[in-house]
């Protein structure tokens, strides 16, 4: 049973605050997540200050801050990072965190973390992918918002790097994702067209989508969040609370547990049920030693230890070797 690797995304959700972060460590941990994830940025390299605020964040933060200014409030230092990584290694949780500008790629590459994890935005990025690359550690790059081609051309910026070792995620990057915009079909579509595993990253309310891309063969998930989704803050209100990440992990690991090995046969605790669903050729009725067994005194009925129904032709026209009662299971 192949085991799907969850992502805890914290992302921002720790409001800037370090004692927060830690315990989304924590909660993350506890909840059964392989991984935490946050987002380490400098502000001044990620936007420029006039930008504006996507539509759901002006929903969720107002209109009045420019991005420049809510991320601000929500960065992290590079210390506060090093702490972060230290706590997750000690709680035993893998630690991520998605950089999104190159200064960070530098720093977080010192942490040693198992893989890159590659945010939809940066897709189109040729000099992050590059300075990615030359780092030669694994890659989870999300595919929200792109096209065939955009993931092609990442792709081939990784080939020319021999990086082989890549997983992509189908996402969409509306917060919260409408079902009817989740395509969860189209992670089978970047599996044949690439020839890579796949996973996804969730931006939809509940669990169900989750559960449901394990069931269609993704090894990876990412979820958002949060320890309180009243908190002000760009994404909490499309983040689980900790007991729903709990009831989706557990989910997925039933989910796993579902899916088998594809090998069709009776299983362990069925077995014991088969005799007791199927059924055996029986006497309709008294049937004398030296009869002919006919359709007229033969029936089938539970239980399923005698002659099994599948040779009811072949036990049609046979002599009866002694007296039946009805009911008893035929011997010829």
């Amino acid at each position: 049973m192949n085991k799907t690797y969850i992502i805890a995304e914290a992302g921002v959700n720790h409001n800037g605050d370090l004692n927060r972060a830690k315990e989304m460590i924590r909660v993350a941990q506890k909840a059964g997540a392989d991984a935490v994830k946050f987002q380490t940025f400098v502000t001044e390299n990620l936007v420029s200050v006039e930008a504006p605020k996507a539509t759901y964040q002006r929903k969720t933060t107002g209109k009045e801050e420019t991005q420049y200014q809510m991320l601000k409030k929500l960065e992290l230092s590079f210390n506060n990072f090093r702490e972060l990584k230290t706590y997750a290694d000690e709680v035993g949780i893998d630690f991520l965190s998605t950089p999104f500008d190159e200064d960070s790629i530098d720093f977080l590459n010192q942490l040693s973390m198992r893989f890159w994890k590659i945010p939809s935005g940066e897709i189109t990025n040729k000099p992050y992918l590059v300075k990615i690359s030359k780092t030669k550690r694994p890659i989870i790059l999300s595919t929200g918002m792109s096209t065939m081609k955009e993931i092609e051309e990442a792709l081939e910026i990784f080939k020319d790097y021999n990086r082989e070792d890549i997983i992509l995620l189908h996402c969409n990057t509306e917060y919260p994702t409408p079902y009817s915009d989740v395509n969860l079909g189209a992670m089978k579509t970047l599996k044949d067209k690439f020839n890579v595993l796949i996973g996804y990253s969730d931006h939809t309310k509940g669990i169900e989508v989750s559960i449901a891309a394990v069931a269609l063969g993704a090894v990876v998930i990412e979820k958002h969040f949060t320890l309180d989704k009243g908190l002000p803050g760009p994404d909490h209100k499309a983040s689980l609370e900790p007991s729903e990440f709990t009831k989706m992990i557990n989910s997925i690991r039933n989910i796993e547990k579902a899916i088998g090995d594809g090998v069709k046969k009776p299983s362990e605790s069925e077995t014991k049920n088969i005799t007791i669903a199927r059924k055996s050729i029986v006497a309709k009725r008294d049937i004398k030693k030296g009869e002919i067994l006919t359709e007229a005194n033969l029936a089938v009925k539970r239980p399923g230890n005698g002659i099994s129904p599948m040779k009811w032709f072949d036990v049609l026209g046979k002599i009866a070797i002694h007296d039946f009662e009805k009911d008893e299971m035929i011997e010829i």
